[in-house]
């Protein structure tokens, strides 16, 4: 079995944001060491996908992965 990318990391992370934050902790930790692998050091979610796409929902997204080791910024 093959480690997860950043992409498939990140499009586990939308499916959890939709699923009501469902194993979202998990779903972090596999986007950080997808990240450490791939020698990214940020995380791109694009606004468009997010529940909260809103000022404050980003910057609480942000301050969550943040405490949790994962950069986080979002495409245009």
């Amino acid at each position: 079995m093959s480690e997860p990318t950043v992409a498939e990391a990140t499009e586990n992370i939308y499916a959890s944001l939709r699923a009501d934050n469902a194993d979202i902790d998990a779903h972090i930790a596999t986007l950080k060491a997808a990240l450490a692998r791939e020698g990214i050091k940020q995380a791109v979610f694009d606004p468009a996908k997010l529940a909260q796409s809103n000022r404050s929902g980003r910057k609480l997204m942000q301050a969550y992965f943040r405490q949790r080791g994962v950069s986080v910024t979002f495409s245009d």
